[in-house]
């Protein structure tokens, strides 16, 4: 699951979610959002994350992508 993996990487480089919010250019309680699995990552948060704290994208999003509705694109039916 996805929120844990931040929040436990994000601790282990001593980070404070304020510090990552800015690093990957997004606002604190978005992060806080996204560390609880209140809110999905969309694909530029994700990527964003992966660079700031320094891991492969698997090790943060495994299996994170579960119970999340797809939308369809604009204008297609």
């Amino acid at each position: 699951m996805f929120k844990n993996s931040i929040r436990d990487r994000r601790q282990e480089l001593g980070l404070s979610q304020t510090e990552l919010a800015r690093l990957v250019h997004v606002a604190e309680p978005t992060l806080s959002d996204v560390e609880l699995g209140k809110r999905y990552p969309w694909p530029k948060l994700r990527r964003a994350l992966v660079e700031a704290l320094g891991v492969p994208e698997t090790s943060l999003f495994h299996g994170s992508g579960e119970g999340v509705t797809s939308l369809p694109a604009s204008g297609r039916h």
